[in-house]
């Protein structure tokens, strides 16, 4: 059990700091950021909101005040890695790596949550 906690935080608190970097970029490096966006097919003016939707993802994993909204906010995470790491590779600008590392994190993250959550349950 102690194991399985030490596996959750690691991987939940390199998964946190992946997505705090990302919003902290989107927000201070906008231009270059909705340039990006735009390159990738996508809006630039998703950029703001998308930073504040990770950073209320973080916080709803923290704290288990809320079992659904962290549930929603790893389906979230979840989502955006996917489809960050197609775009990517749509594009062929070999920057999909970063969403496979966050994607790797957040199996384990998420794999461990539960395991954890089960084991208190039973």
């Amino acid at each position: 059990m102690k194991a399985l906690k030490i596996t959750n935080y690691v991987s939940t608190g390199l998964l946190s700091v992946m997505m705090f970097m990302s919003a902290g970029r989107y927000i201070f490096d906008y231009e270059t950021m909705s340039q990006l966006f735009e390159t990738l097919g996508h809006p630039g003016y998703v950029v703001i909101p998308l930073a504040v939707v990770k950073l209320l993802g973080i916080t709803a994993i923290w704290t288990n005040k809320v079992k659904f909204l962290k549930e929603f906010a790893y389906a979230g995470f979840l989502f955006n890695f996917l489809l960050a790491g197609a775009a990517h590779i749509a594009i062929g600008d070999g920057k999909a790596v970063g969403a496979g590392v966050a994607l790797v994190l957040w199996t384990i993250s998420y794999v461990s949550f539960k395991k954890r959550e089960n084991a208190l349950v039973a």
